[in-house]
């Protein structure tokens, strides 16, 4: 069993909390209302193994190497946000199942919705540590995505900026997400069409901004699941601090609900 630590740093007690070291992404956890829906898309499409929850309230992990992907119920079908929290690693943990058809072992980056940049930034920055990693948008000199990455390791968290009024269930699930990485999209495209995903309107290979090749799935609740190259193929729009290198960290573990 794993056992979750919940971190809480006020701003007057930085100078005297040394915080742990934080080198990646341990899970993210969602809503759904169709659980057996989304374990067609993770089982089926995506090929990966489930393991029993260790959350209270939760109904299925879905392991991504040693990282998960958690589901508990939506306690109001009718919210538009399905996103539960987000956890990062700090102690060791056991290794966990792996599934050889799996389209991931690797989960790097997750995102969400933040309607103020400056009060992430003092929480995830200035409190925590994290370094921006890359910035873009989808119009020249606008910034619509944030990559923060952790201070001790290669995962990064996203901004997800620019959306005013209440994003409806839909733009919500693309805005608060997670991304997968791959080696090689076209390689992962073909175990996807093996476990009989077919490519279409919203869900095929394209370009990112960032220069890597992405593909988008979703589940029944319209959470984007994010398929990724580890490195890209193109000049990135925007700037040019994309971390090129890759590396597995030891994995250690610290939750914290998500900060928005």
């Amino acid at each position: 069993m794993l056992a979750f630590g919940v971190l809480t740093i006020c701003a007057h007690a930085q100078s005297t909390v040394a915080r742990p070291r934080i080198l990646g992404i341990d899970h993210v956890s969602f809503y759904t209302t169709q659980p057996d829906g989304a374990k067609g898309v993770y089982g089926g499409t995506l090929g990966l193994a489930s393991a029993e929850p260790v959350e209270s309230g939760g109904l299925v992990r879905y392991m991504v190497g040693r990282q998960w992907v958690g589901y508990s119920s939506a306690p109001d079908p009718k919210a538009t946000d399905r996103m539960d929290h987000v956890a990062f690693t700090t102690n060791d943990i056991a290794p966990a199942k792996l599934a050889d058809s799996a389209a991931s072992r690797r989960m790097i980056h997750t995102g969400f919705l933040v309607h103020s940049r400056d009060a992430e930034d003092h929480f995830y920055r200035d409190l925590l540590g994290f370094r921006l990693y890359w910035h873009g948008g989808m119009q020249p000199g606008e910034t619509d995505w944030v990559a923060m990455q952790v201070p001790d390791g290669t995962d990064w968290l996203e901004y997800m900026l620019n959306q005013t009024g209440n994003p409806d269930l839909r733009l919500m699930g693309v805005l608060n997400h997670i991304s997968l990485g791959v080696v090689d999209m076209k390689k992962e495209q073909t175990i996807l069409e093996s476990h009989g995903w077919k490519p279409h309107d919203g869900e095929k290979a394209q370009m990112g901004k960032d220069g890597k090749w992405q593909l988008n799935v979703f589940d029944p609740d319209l959470t984007r699941i994010e398929l990724m190259e580890f490195k890209p193929v193109e000049r990135p729009c925007c700037n040019q601090q994309l971390f090129l290198g890759w590396s597995l960290p030891t994995l250690h573990l610290i939750e914290f609900s998500r900060h928005a």
